[in-house]
């Protein structure tokens, strides 16, 4: 068992060895940490955030602000997002339930932002909750601007705080865990499936979310549940899809075979390094034409080595193939019954007084909509309209 304590402050340079990137290993029973390395290292969480968009969510249902059953609304912010997106077309309505399966499976990016904008009226005010929320759980190293997770310097985490997040959605709401094992959707014809390789691909795998942005790397939390065990690994930082995935499933190999009583509880962990922690940027390796020749030589060297007997290419040792059909999830468009959330419904009263339309003559008995009057009915609930 290896514990690297958390010494922040390692940076990435180009060809380094694939251990630099931060990591961390927990038993989410007991909140105990089987490996670490680098925990307290800020990152760039990619579509890792929408675990957190998630956990706002189910907060704001568990509140009985929305349902799962509430329309989430394509705007035309949320429709200009870049891919990964699903495209639907400005003013599609889907429930928050199909939204939520949609952003965990295909990490839609644009389904993503009309989620915040639907549950708390703006992008930005949904940044706020999800900023609120990390106070709150404790996550120390973590800021938000936006629900998708789409590169921002100001978006940043840690493995450690990603534990957090993800031990806390498990165990406050194990009734939406099924969103995080979907093996695929089928929207209309299209098989989207899940871009987390370990799920009907490594023993008992059941969770939770992939995410990659040039700056961030290749991203993984990854859990798996044995004999009634549920192991939880968060790599962030690898180069390829392949190593991330590799480098999962044997954490979480080695995980297993270790008695529960392992390790030291997570909040014994302290970052034990000084000055700044600012976030690693990646896109240097990954993304330029330099950095691209720098991994294909360093793989052409591997490959020769292999070859020659002198080194050993790594191989998936802990991932099987999938030797089955993938159980795939149904979601489409309209469906929405449940009650669209206080915020957004002042927010598009306040757009339908400066829009150029014609407004409905609203009933001499409630107030205009738009005006202040209208907007505090809206927030407390009562119908407007």
């Amino acid at each position: 068992m290896h514990s690297h304590g958390g010494s922040f402050g390692r940076s990435r340079s180009g060809g380094g060895p694939a251990s630099a990137n931060p990591s961390l290993l927990i038993d989410t029973n007991t909140n105990r940490v089987i490996e670490s390395d680098n925990p307290f290292q800020r990152w760039y969480p990619a579509s890792l955030t929408k675990l957190m968009t998630a956990y706002v969510a189910f907060r704001a249902v568990a509140a009985g602000e929305v349902s799962l059953t509430s329309p989430v609304v394509i705007s035309k912010k949320a429709a200009a997002q870049p891919p990964s997106k699903m495209g639907y077309p400005v003013g599609s309505e889907l429930t928050l339930d199909n939204a939520l399966k949609i952003i965990m499976v295909k990490s839609a990016n644009d389904v993503a932002a009309a989620i915040g904008e639907s549950i708390a009226g703006s992008q930005s005010n949904f940044a706020e909750r999800m900023n609120a929320e990390s106070a709150r759980l404790g996550m120390t190293d973590s800021h938000w601007v936006n629900a998708h997770g789409l590169h921002d310097d100001n978006q940043y985490t840690s493995a450690r705080d990603l534990v957090i997040l993800s031990t806390v959605l498990r165990r406050e709401f194990p009734e939406h865990a099924s969103f995080f094992a979907i093996e695929g959707l089928l929207a209309g014809e299209k098989v989207l499936p899940s871009h987390n390789n370990l799920i009907g691909r490594f023993d008992g795998a059941d969770g939770m979310k992939t995410g990659y942005t040039c700056p961030s790397g290749y991203n993984l939390i990854a859990s798996a549940t044995r004999g009634g065990r549920t192991l939880l690994a968060v790599v962030v930082g690898s180069e390829t899809v392949k190593a991330r995935d590799e480098k999962a499933a044997a954490m979480l190999a080695r995980g297993f075979t270790f008695p529960a009583s392992a390790g030291r509880a997570l909040g014994e962990l302290k970052p034990s390094g000084k000055g700044s922690n600012k976030p690693v940027n990646m896109h240097k390796e990954l993304c330029t034409k330099e950095g691209r020749a720098a991994r294909a030589k360093a793989e052409k060297e591997l490959a020769k080595g292999s070859k020659e007997g002198s080194q050993k290419p790594p191989h998936p040792v802990y991932l099987g193939e999938m030797t089955r059909e993938r159980v795939l999830v149904k979601v489409e468009l309209g469906g929405a019954t449940g009650p669209l959330s206080p915020a957004a419904a002042a927010t598009i009263a306040a757009n339908r007084a400066y829009a150029d339309v014609p407004i409905p003559t609203w009933r001499p008995d409630k107030p205009a909509p738009g005006t202040a009057a209208a907007q505090q009915d809206d927030a407390a609930g009562k119908p407007s309209g």
